[in-house]
């Protein structure tokens, strides 16, 4: 059945919370901290008005979000660990850089090799990710924490669940013990820490970086007159790097981002991925899933609230070629049953 969205404008109207006005400033923020300095002067007076306190918040923003790192690596604070193995995914930039789907494909993997994962993830936005994550991974045999403190709460779900000896974790013999026919209580053997390049207080085995190949570091100012959670430098401590939406992006836009990669000076290996839709599944019914063809000739209406909605709206054309209209909302948009028909 055919289901219809209401228009942005009636849904930021209609979910509580979410005054047009405040959501008309999200999307000017955005609009700004998209913007090179080299486009400034083609914005409107008010809003480059706008640019000199956004510039002073962004040094403050820089000092805070250097802290942890600089607290992180002082003598005089021990950084905490769990007796698993640690992969931490995250990036340097804001939101649709591909975490979230390889967070996913991580757990997927580890699943299919026999090692129980534990997703660690903070759990924003009153927990949106994390409850996709349950969903989608219902069939596997991953843990699912959430929390500010990820080294409190994996500790605490390994001491529930249990878990394996990391030097045997990947013997052939002991991932076919690990096996269980429910698929829901083996012992833990790995921990992914969703977004968890900025959270320093829980050292990691591996640091996988996410970069967007459609928009890498965005106008390189920090947030919010630009994108950037932390400067480039940072990519030092990855272990590796991976561009996201490659199949987006021309030749010469990824050959210029691994360059930067290896220009940062780290020594990490460089790879590339992109999405490729499987199944639809209906709002309503999240456990059936159609065939992709369902949309064929179809007049399709997209409404997204995530970081990086061109790659979105590109899929469904691709699946489509019909496309209505174009809502995106901003980043973990809640809509509500009232918006949803």
């Amino acid at each position: 059945p055919a289901q219809h969205f209401v228009t942005r404008r009636q849904a930021a109207a209609t979910t509580p919370g979410t005054p047009m006005a405040t959501e008309k400033a999200r999307q000017l923020l955005a609009r700004l901290a998209a913007t090179p300095d080299a486009a400034v002067p083609n914005l409107p007076f008010l809003h480059r008005a706008l640019l000199l306190p956004l510039l002073s918040a962004a040094s403050a923003a820089s000092a805070l979000l250097r802290l942890p790192v600089i607290l992180s690596s002082s003598p005089l604070r021990s950084r905490r660990t769990l007796p698993v193995p640690v992969i931490s995914v995250g990036n340097l930039t804001w939101g649709g850089n591909g975490k979230t789907p390889m967070v996913d494909f991580l757990a997927r993997r580890f699943h299919a090799m026999g090692v129980s994962p534990l997703i660690l993830t903070r759990g924003y936005a009153g927990g949106d990710e994390s409850k996709m994550l349950r969903r989608r991974l219902a069939d596997t045999s991953t843990k699912i924490g959430v929390g500010a403190n990820r080294a409190a709460v994996g500790s605490s779900m390994l001491q529930k669940y249990g878990h394996v000896d990391p030097c045997d974790a990947f013997c052939r013999e002991k991932l076919a013990c690990n096996r269980v026919a429910s698929g829901k209580s083996a012992k833990i053997g790995v921990a992914i820490l969703d977004d968890g390049m900025q959270h320093r207080s829980l050292l990691r085995d591996v640091e996988i970086v996410m970069v967007n190949g459609l928009t890498p570091w965005g106008n390189t100012h920090f947030i919010p007159r630009g994108p950037m959670r932390e400067p480039l430098s940072a990519l030092t401590r990855a272990d590796i790097v991976v561009i996201h939406h490659a199949d987006l992006a021309c030749e010469a836009q990824l050959e210029t981002i691994a360059r930067t990669v290896q220009d940062s000076g780290t020594t990490c290996s460089v790879f590339f991925s992109k999405l490729a839709p499987s199944h639809i599944f209906e709002v309503h019914q999240p456990l059936q899933r159609l065939s992709l063809n369902v949309l064929d000739g179809m007049i399709v209406l997209c409404v997204s609230a995530i970081g990086c909605p061109d790659a979105f709206i590109h899929t469904v054309r691709e699946i489509s070629g019909i496309i209505s209209t174009l809502s995106t909302l901003r980043s973990f948009f809640q809509l509500m049953p009232t918006v949803i028909v």
